[in-house]
């Protein structure tokens, strides 16, 4: 299946994807799609359903984050060896992790907003793994019984909050706006290999960033298993696993970094596409 969200920040519906690829209302079926609703068992009762028996969402409008109450947002850096290259640090022995805070979370196409100040802001495609079990010390074998699905995230990143002011990433990562994610949730059902997936990523549509997930130092498996043994993962719960080469820090001769105005353009194969424009800062594009 392939579920999503979709309308205006606080009166978003639920929604699947027919094999048509239009959209049908679930809102008739189910009032939101919530993160404790990304469980085997809360998701059977979608899986039955004959999306052509569904209402057409003609203008779906906004395409909004795939779920709510997303409790936890788990990054994993430096996970492409080539990446780790070009960005001047060691490929790690272990998977590097940090968090993204839940506020950064918006849609696919939603604006992206530079804070205050930012001159290094920066993009990364990911694939994104969204948690449906409890997962607690399980084993590599039994990881990818806990994913409910998948996503494409662009973690955004300001380079110098990031790297020069001292502390953990966690300052250049967590931004308001730099999070976007979707434009659907793909059930793991219909991703039957996530190490052989192709993305890329364009800006003012110019390719920087063309990859597979086949590149992962540490696949979903061992990334998911690994997680668990520092805390609990619960339904909802989002794992991005980080980016191949091509960001702009990273850009020879010169660094690229995003201005006002930049139009982003990413996906990952089977996963969708997103789309954002880049904006100076404005409280407004954020909160409305």
């Amino acid at each position: 299946m392939k579920l999503l969200r979709h309308g205006p920040k606080g009166h978003e519906k639920p929604a699947m994807l027919d094999a048509q690829g239009q959209v049908r209302d679930l809102s008739g079926v189910i009032a939101d799609l919530r993160a404790d609703m990304l469980t085997p068992e809360g998701l059977a009762p979608l899986r039955a359903i004959d999306p052509a028996t569904l209402p057409l969402v003609a203008n779906p409008g906004r395409m909004a984050p795939p779920w709510s109450g997303m409790g936890k947002f788990i990054c994993v850096g430096l996970n492409y060896a080539d990446h780790a290259a070009e960005s001047g640090m060691p490929v790690p022995a272990e998977p590097v992790l940090f968090t993204k805070h839940t506020s950064t979370v918006v849609g696919c196409n939603d604006p992206v907003v530079l804070p205050q100040g930012s001159t290094k802001t920066d993009w990364e495609v990911e694939l994104g793994v969204v948690i449906g079990r409890m997962a607690r010390y399980v084993s590599e074998a039994d990881a990818l019984q806990h994913v409910a699905g998948y996503c494409v995230v662009n973690d955004v990143s300001e380079r110098e909050y990031q790297l020069e002011r001292g502390g953990t990433w966690d300052k250049g990562k967590g931004c308001d706006t730099f999070g976007p994610i979707g434009p659907w949730l793909v059930t793991a059902d219909e991703v039957p290999d996530p190490q052989d997936l192709p993305m890329w990523l364009e800006v003012n549509g110019k390719r920087f960033q063309n990859g597979s997930t086949k590149t992962m130092v540490f696949g979903v498996a061992q990334l998911v298993s690994y997680i668990s043994r520092f805390m609990t993962l619960y339904p909802g719960d989002l794992i991005t696993t980080g980016t191949p080469p091509g960001v702009g820090m990273g850009h020879k001769p010169q660094p690229v970094f995003l201005k006002p105005g930049d139009k982003m353009t990413l996906g990952i194969s089977g996963l969708g596409q997103q789309n954002q424009t880049v904006h100076a800062w404005d409280p407004a594009l954020i909160d409305n």
